[in-house]
């Protein structure tokens, strides 16, 4: 099978009018496809109405216990539930997961080193062979980015490794197209212009703009897993706006192509 695992940002998904176009575009993108969402613009505003005031270092959420509450219910529930009913609505039949569904994807909970990140999971397996199943059954899996360790422990997962993890894992047997959605032309130098069009990166130059402070916050592990997908078999990964991803999936210069080189 080609397969075309799409991750969708919490900032488009926080805007209900972008959310809707992009959601369309979805349904209607051509092939079997897995999407995963972020949804942490809205987990950080729901949980300080709580008084849970969101905690992040390098653009990953420390989840304590109140919080990672929050998280599941915002993103396997709330957000979830929506995306998939609004594909529904759209005739892509759709089915919202975490990786507790199934047993989907398991993860363990990170081991504390410098920052303690709480109940936070890296993932350990993908469970292709339920993908497979419902993709060839023409279901498109909507994955939150909520794991569990195979213990009764649900674990908070940063959804750019999500879309990578199982991006890698499907690309063992089929050839697989990763595209990471999100607010922004693609990689920028200067994140509030968008004429800073990073249109090719790579390793190098990843590293240099880290170096450089040019890259930062959400970018940094977004970047990384693109690589680390790429390293594992992965045949394209591009990053942009939702509206481009058409244009992407046809080889035009729409947004970031990450390379290997």
């Amino acid at each position: 099978m080609e397969i075309s695992v799409i991750k969708i940002g919490g900032n488009v998904i926080d805007h209900k009018e972008n959310c809707t176009q992009f959601l369309k575009l979805f349904a209607n993108f051509p092939g079997v496809k897995v999407l995963v969402h972020g949804g942490g613009v809205m987990a950080s505003r729901i949980g300080s109405s709580l008084g849970i005031v969101p905690n992040m270092h390098n653009g990953r959420r420390i989840t304590d216990k109140e919080t990672l509450d929050v998280v599941t219910m915002v993103y396997a529930g709330l957000i979830n539930k929506n995306l998939v009913a609004e594909l529904q609505s759209y005739g892509q039949n759709a089915i919202g997961l975490t990786g507790a569904d199934g047993n989907a994807i398991t993860s363990k909970k990170r081991p504390v080193k410098e920052v303690d990140f709480g109940f936070v999971g890296d993932v350990e397996k993908v469970n292709t062979v339920l993908l497979e199943t419902l993709l060839q059954q023409d279901i498109a899996p909507v994955f939150s980015a909520i794991t569990h360790d195979g213990q009764g422990q649900l674990l908070n997962t940063n959804a750019d490794t999500i879309a990578s993890e199982i991006a890698t894992s499907l690309a063992k047997k089929h050839q697989v197209k990763l595209y990471f959605c999100f607010d922004k032309k693609g990689v920028l130098m200067d994140a509030d212009d968008p004429s800073t069009l990073v249109p090719l990166i790579n390793e190098d130059i990843f590293k240099k703009l880290l170096n450089d402070q040019v890259i930062h916050s959400g970018m940094i592990p977004k970047l990384e897993n693109a690589f680390n997908a790429l390293d594992k078999g992965v045949s394209n990964v591009w990053m942009g706006l939702p509206e481009n991803l058409l244009l992407a999936s046809k080889g035009e210069n729409a947004g970031t192509i990450i390379g290997s080189k």
